[in-house]
């Protein structure tokens, strides 16, 4: 009894970095902080123990996940923090290692423990003060995570379903298998039940995320696994949008196009990272694209799908990339008129073939063909945008304000993309309205409520 009424004072802050996945593991572990009987605390820069859930994919997410640390060990330092624990990709990428870069953590845990955060944070404030921080790791890429049971950080409408954990992709650049296995398919009777899980809570939308999403079933011998997921989701009654991220474009075949254009609930938005369409880069990248199957790909979506939204990311500044394979890609995105696009120079990430190439581009080069591709996109996209005027659109709404509300239509993935300012909107937060497009705001579309 006494540990329990101790356990009920404490305070615990919690910050959440990272992808969606990492977004989806902080919402498991505020679920068992909360079973604990612990208080979740909305101010993690004064409270008892605070938990920084980090990412650790490329070299600005590590310096945006050390400067959360450093803040809260200075917190610490000043009598208003007692613990520290760091949890996440960067203490399974880092491991003991990441206490030599910031001195004072009192606990490093790995992904395969997340589901042990309260007992953890027990055992952090049993002991007094330690020469070196506790460690909670073991192999990542082993376990399957149920997520089941979430305190959800995004709004009660909409939700991130995780459907497999890891990555058998080989890409050069890319630190994710090393951090987070292989892939895992998760069963997808488990799958579905969460899925109706979050349905009950109140989501009308769901966006299923992997490494690979279109990889889904394949280690376990379900021939298109994807698809047959997407089948047992629509049967939910209540759920009206299903958005699929993260789809390897090698990966999608004319089953999934099929799939995805005949589905009621399925958007017709795909996001599909190319990285590059230079065939000597990709080749260079471990990519398995080329040129030419991105191109007929783009095509075929397309054809099946007249009003399909393509999103997509590219990196520039690999090693060795020539001003001749720049202006390949430069003239690729113009062809392809993406509707929404990412553009991030090239990062030497530590351990992975990538970094070990010659011919590295310099910073200053790779930030000028950063601007000059994303000066390129922001034509393509106003004029696309400017092409919609009184185009009426199915808007889900996110926020209400006095005077405005903000939304998405189908084309708008949450915290990735642009979102509908709406003007005149009467419906609550959650709810579809009709509306039509009457201008813009940068990347944003004005809409006003029918």
């Amino acid at each position: 009894m006494a540990q329990t009424n101790r356990k009920k004072t404490v305070t615990v802050g919690f910050v959440a970095l990272g992808c969606p996945k990492n977004i989806v593991d902080s919402e498991s572990m505020l679920a068992r902080i909360g079973e604990a009987d612990f208080i979740i605390s909305p101010d993690p820069d004064n409270a008892d123990v605070v938990v920084i859930n980090t990412c650790g994919f490329i070299a600005p997410a590590k310096e945006e996940a050390l400067d959360a640390i450093r803040q809260a060990i200075s917190q610490k330092k000043k009598g208003r923090i007692r613990k520290v624990i760091v949890a996440g990709c960067l203490s399974e990428r880092m491991g003991q290692t990441l206490a030599d870069e910031v001195p004072d953590i009192d606990a490093i845990v790995g992904l395969a423990a997340r589901d042990r955060i309260a007992e953890i944070i027990v055992d952090c404030l049993d002991i007094e003060k330690t020469a070196s921080p506790k460690t909670y790791l073991q192999p990542a890429g082993i376990s399957i995570h149920d997520d089941r049971g979430r305190l959800l950080i995004t709004p009660q409408h909409w939700a991130y379903l995780r459907i497999s954990e890891g990555c058998d992709r080989k890409c050069a650049f890319c630190t994710i298998p090393a951090i987070r296995g292989t892939f895992r398919s998760k069963p997808m009777d488990i799958v579905l039940d969460e899925a109706r899980e979050l349905v009950n809570f109140g989501a009308v939308e769901l966006s299923l995320i992997a490494q690979d999403s279109n990889y889904y079933g394949k280690d376990i011998k379900i021939q298109n696994g994807l698809s047959h997921l997407v089948e047992g989701l629509q049967k939910i009654p209540a759920l009206q949008w299903i958005r699929l991220m993260y789809l390897y474009p090698a990966g999608i075949d004319d089953a999934l196009i099929d799939c995805i254009a005949q589905s009621p609930k399925v958007l017709p938005y795909i996001d599909m990272p190319i990285q590059h369409i230079n065939n000597t880069i990709l080749k260079s990248m471990r990519r398995a694209d080329t040129k030419e199957h991105t191109l007929k790909l783009i095509e075929k979506l397309r054809a099946a799908m007249p009003h399909v939204v393509l999103r997509t990311t590219v990196i520039t500044g690999f090693p060795g990339e020539t001003e001749q394979q720049f202006d390949e890609l430069l003239d690729f995105v113009e062809w392809a008129q993406f509707d929404a696009l990412g553009c991030f120079p090239f990062f030497p990430e530590i351990d992975t073939p990538a970094a070990q190439l010659p011919n590295p581009i310099p910073d200053e080069l790779k930030d000028r063909r950063v601007d000059e591709l994303m000066s390129l996109q922001q034509q393509i996209i106003f004029k696309k945008m400017d092409a919609q005027l009184g185009r009426q659109l199915s808007v889900l709404v996110d926020e209400t304000y006095d005077d405005h509300a903000i939304g998405r239509y189908y084309g708008q993935a949450p915290h990735v993309d642009s979102v509908c300012i709406i003007q005149n909107c009467t419906a609550h937060t959650g709810r579809f309205i009709q509306a039509k497009v009457t201008g813009r705001d940068g990347y944003d579309f004005l809409v006003e409520q029918i």
